[in-house]
């Protein structure tokens, strides 16, 4: 099978946990770049990739890299690419730009170059001056930087934190991406509990059952590449099926998840019903305040309100001041906290073991670890 090369996009500071997914699923690493790590594969990669990745934003395909200094090479190197034996004359695709220290800054022009190129290429190998664009989208990108453009062809379609399983959102939700890695980041296994406090509609407490059951995350949705006429649907349906062979349906975990506002509740029990996880997790109306902290060596993991989230700083000062009080009561459990507070330790007075900087969409956010002692045999 043809042998290419392949991008999962990430964002900033979750490289290495994306590297290690991909790893785990006997991918060849090629190298690893800020917000992306590359990888070789075959098409059943672009399937087996898109299906099981929990952290990365999108899969790309790598279609061409060059230098470019001017637009006439932009087009002709463009141009000689086999935009035709995977475009189908009825194919529908739009192009992406962006520019980063190259001499063409111009990211609209360097798209319409890249457009014409591709049209142009397709009219000379189907020998047609005019495409009807109804079938399957194929969405290509240009990115120059340092006079080099690399143009690649996104097989994920909607980004891949859109799982499918989230019916009912909430306001201010973390993106399930994010929610997966700050899981892994814990070191959580599914023989220790697991409480979120401020659950909103559920992600941490679901993709954390989704972890410990080992249901992929791209069951539940379509994918671009799916209608992809050059990668045989036999592909697909063996990718998706070995998917579902993987599940431990059987597995029952203590993960627990909590929230003040019921209607957040609600959206958490519907959530986890369509992910298939809810007989596994512990939802509850409640102030975190008074939340129900039960057992030892647990993994305390939440995104407690913060910016617009908050109504005054008043509101902000109790909630520090309580999750104080209850990180000193737990006091065999490891703590973990995402935040765009920076002050965070000096407000609960507890120095974290380790501090990474995360971005929750565009937000720069910290996330704080407090490792706890190592459950006793």
């Amino acid at each position: 099978m043809e042998k290419i090369e392949l991008i999962a996009t990430t964002s900033f500071g979750l490289e290495a946990i994306v590297r290690r997914e991909l790893e785990d699923l006997d991918f060849e690493i090629k190298e690893v770049q800020n917000g992306k790590v590359i990888f070789y594969s075959d098409f059943r990669g672009i399937a087996k990739a898109n299906l099981w990745l929990r952290c990365a934003d999108r899969v790309l395909w790598k279609f061409g890299e060059f230098k470019a200094l001017s637009f006439d090479e932009l087009f002709d190197k463009t141009y000689r690419l086999p935009w035709a034996k995977y475009i189908p004359e009825k194919g529908q695709f739009n192009v992406l730009g962006q520019s980063v220290k190259s001499k063409l800054f111009s990211i609209s022009d360097s798209q319409a170059i890249v457009k014409k190129a591709i049209v142009e290429n397709m009219k000379d190998e189907y020998h047609l001056t005019w495409f009807e664009e109804t079938g399957p989208s194929f969405t290509v990108k240009v990115s120059l930087l340092n006079d080099i453009a690399t143009l690649t062809i996104d097989t994920s379609g909607e980004a891949l934190h859109k799982r499918g399983y989230r019916i009912k959102p909430v306001s201010a939700p973390i993106k399930e991406t994010l929610a997966a890695a700050m899981v892994y980041l814990s070191y959580w296994s599914s023989d220790r509990i697991l409480q979120d406090p401020f659950c909103g509609s559920g992600t941490i407490p679901i993709e954390a059952a989704m972890i410990g059951r080992r249901i992929a995350p791209g069951l539940q949705r379509d994918f671009a590449s799916k209608h992809w006429d050059f990668i045989d649907d036999s592909l697909w349906k063996e990718e998706i099926r070995k998917a579902y062979q993987a599940i431990d349906v059987d597995l029952m975990m203590d993960i627990r998840g909590s929230d003040i506002d019921e209607s957040n509740i609600k959206s958490a029990i519907e959530n986890a019903d369509e992910a298939g996880v809810l007989d596994t997790i512990d939802f509850s109306h409640c102030d975190f305040k008074y939340a129900q902290y039960r057992g030892d060596y647990g993994i305390f993991i939440s995104n407690p309100p913060y910016g617009q989230r908050i109504s005054s700083d008043k509101d902000l000062n109790d909630i520090y001041e309580n999750i104080k009080k209850i990180f000193r009561r737990l006091d065999t459990w490891s703590k973990y906290v995402i935040t765009d507070e920076e002050k965070l330790e000096s407000l609960i007075k507890m120095k974290a073991d380790r501090k990474r900087i995360l971005f929750n969409g565009h937000i720069k956010t910290t996330y704080y670890q407090f490792y706890g002692p190592k459950p006793k045999k």
